[in-house]
């Protein structure tokens, strides 16, 4: 393929959350010029003192570098993407209250709003995650608003606490376009939008509209399927008297399968894997293929079991004696550096013990606002040696890395009980049983 000469694209972003907010200013960083709106008047705020709303490693220096050339600008009025040319969709698409399939209200409000404002050839791009056949749809609406506009899926696949990176240097970009002129002139903005990375060689893939909103949730239910694998032969384990950890090791070695995302322990969460994989069965139960995809019925049972799993070995470790017993719990964020709360299975088990009449006191390196804003019943410290100090059992449920490097035997000067749980199998056994721990972790002995 011909390589662009990079230029500078008169560029909106609508929707500043954890996607808008990453690309827009990443797109300003590649030298476009971005205008960003978002209704959320406290974000718009934040984001033009050069400010994340949300922490993610690396983007408020990102935020404070393009702030400063000026080729970023926020707003909560949708006028102000009058002027680009190239329009990105990056509202949520969170589950529906009534059910598992995606509510795409914020997106349908979205371009609704932004066909009234879109100039003559503007090309606009969704990005947000939707269910298939989607796209189609908002592309009849946007050409019965303006006909010599065109839409293109672009679909993000970005990693919390590496988007900046995944957007700046992505391992792939797809284009989902429509047949003919339309889609000719789509490919060629995007081009242009995408000029620096395509010069690096990034993959270029070029398809339809349904392929293209099929990669992201498909990727999403791989990644989700071989983790809740993982879990299962977890579960196995236990009965068995297995390790799953050197399980993982073994088969890892084989290249079919890789050992990346194999580390078993308390499942997965967060805003995407848990709700894409539900949307996915949805569209698919309403386009009659329900059978296609039934079997991610069970990766999320699986996924949902490590949490009870995890509450039945702390009430063990604990003797039965769960009433008032003392326990601190290592992380509120579904995953490490990131501070997103959202179907957190950590966050899930501290409220479980919690309800079981634990005293339960959480630590986290960013996410104590945001679960306290979810689970207000909990104690949180922000303070780690604070937080350990007296405890019966500790329960590492997000794997930081400050939390894997804490010394046992200064640890073990803090609590009431050498006891520790870790749901992330992140901890070197060893070093914890040699100073004296009690150790347990999901899937092994």
């Amino acid at each position: 393929m011909p390589r662009r000469r990079a230029a500078n694209v008169q560029i909106s972003v609508i929707g500043l959350g954890y996607l808008g907010a990453v690309h827009a200013a990443s797109m300003a960083k590649l030298g476009h010029h971005v205008v960003g709106v978002d209704v959320d008047t406290d974000r718009v705020e934040a984001l033009a003192a050069g400010k994340a709303p949300f922490f993610e490693p690396g983007l408020d220096d990102l935020l404070s570098q393009v702030m400063a050339t000026g080729r970023l600008t926020v707003s909560t009025e949708m006028s102000a993407v009058e002027g680009s040319r190239v329009h990105f969709v990056c509202v949520g698409t969170p589950q529906r209250s009534d059910g598992q399939a995606a509510d795409l209200t914020y997106v349908d409000a979205a371009v609704e709003e932004l066909v009234r404002h879109l100039g003559a050839g503007d090309v606009v791009v969704g990005k947000s995650t939707v269910p298939v056949g989607t796209a189609q749809r908002l592309s009849d609406l946007v050409a019965t608003s303006r006909p010599d506009a065109a839409l293109a899926w672009n679909p993000e696949f970005l990693r919390e606490g590496f988007a900046v990176q995944d957007t700046l240097h992505p391992d792939r970009l797809v284009y989902g376009l429509p047949d003919g002129e339309a889609g000719e002139r789509a490919a060629v903005v995007l081009d242009e939008v995408y000029a620096t990375l395509l010069a690096e060689d990034v993959p270029r893939i070029v398809t339809d509209y349904p392929t293209a909103e099929l990669v992201k949730v498909a990727a999403n239910s791989f990644l989700a399927t071989k983790i809740s694998f993982i879990n299962a032969m977890a579960e196995l384990c236990e009965v068995a008297g297995g390790d799953v950890a050197r399980l993982a090791d073994a088969i890892g070695y084989d290249a079919r399968i890789g050992r990346r995302f194999l580390n078993a322990g308390l499942g997965f969460g967060g805003g995407c894997l848990p709700k894409d994989i539900r949307a996915f069965r949805a569209r698919a139960d309403e386009l009659g293929a329900g059978d296609a995809v039934a079997f991610l019925g069970e990766v999320d049972a699986i996924n949902t079991r490590r949490r009870r799993r995890m509450v039945e070995l702390a009430v063990e470790v604990l003797g039965g004696m769960v009433e008032s017993a003392e326990v601190t719990v290592l992380g509120a964020a579904f995953k490490p550096d990131s501070d997103d709360v959202r179907d957190s299975p950590a966050l899930d088990v501290a409220a479980r013990l919690a309800e079981l009449g634990a005293v339960v006191t959480v630590h986290d390196p960013q996410a104590i606002d945001n679960a306290r804003a979810k689970q207000p019943q909990l104690h949180y410290e922000r303070d780690l040696e604070a937080a350990l100090a007296g405890a019966d059992a500790v329960l590492l449920l997000t794997e930081w890395k400050q939390y894997r490097d804490l010394d046992p035997e200064r640890v073990g000067t803090l609590v009431a009980q050498r006891t520790i749980l870790d749901g992330r199998n992140a901890l070197s056994r060893t070093m914890w049983t040699d100073a004296g721990w009690q150790y347990r972790a999901l899937g092994r002995r």
